[in-house]
């Protein structure tokens, strides 16, 4: 499999052309979805295949768990400042960096599967309270000084979990884990 395919086991994102009611809702539904996803993928692997990576230079399968729970945090916090402040400017963060901290790389996955299935509970009942006018509001990320509206935030959300979960999935199928 080439490198390409292996970074990016979807794709890379890409806006939709337009936001419909019905791929609103799908994004909001694989949001709402990730964490049993995840949990149905994880469930019986053993340390030592947590700890294989999904790809040469690649993060573990447990770092891709954590990972998941870091960023999904952050973007349950950018979604309540753009819900209550007026276009503030998010807090980036070296995702790279955490990845490699002890929490990150070297403690069982279920503590980051509980806090995903509380974060993700939470975060799709705040999107399905949303109307059109909150799906417009913004968030400035400093690295580009792009206005992200929370719409264009779930699609590309909905895309990071299918994206973390391919490449679960695609280093247990190559392994033959399942």
């Amino acid at each position: 499999m080439d490198i390409e395919k292996l970074k990016y086991p979807i794709g890379k994102f890409s806006y939709p052309v337009e936001f419909t009611p019905q791929n609103l809702n799908e994004a909001i539904s694989e949001i709402e979805e990730f964490p049993n996803k995840v949990k149905q993928a994880v469930i019986n692997l053993s340390d030592l295949q947590l700890d294989t990576p999904y790809r040469e230079g690649g993060w573990t399968i447990r770092q891709v768990v954590h990972h998941c729970a870091d960023s999904h945090i952050n973007s349950l916090i950018r979604y309540k400042l753009a819900l209550t402040e007026d276009n503030p400017t998010i807090k980036p963060y070296e995702e790279q960096l955490w990845a490699e901290l002890a929490d990150g790389k070297n403690i069982p996955i279920e503590p980051s599967m509980k806090m995903l299935e509380g974060i993700h509970y939470r975060w799709a009942v705040l999107l399905k309270s949303m109307n059109e006018e909150q799906f417009n509001r913004t968030f400035v990320h400093p690295s580009n000084n792009e206005k992200m509206t929370l719409k264009r935030a779930t699609a590309m959300y909905a895309w990071h979990g299918k994206h973390h979960l391919g490449h679960i999935t695609n280093i247990i199928e190559k392994e033959g884990w399942s």
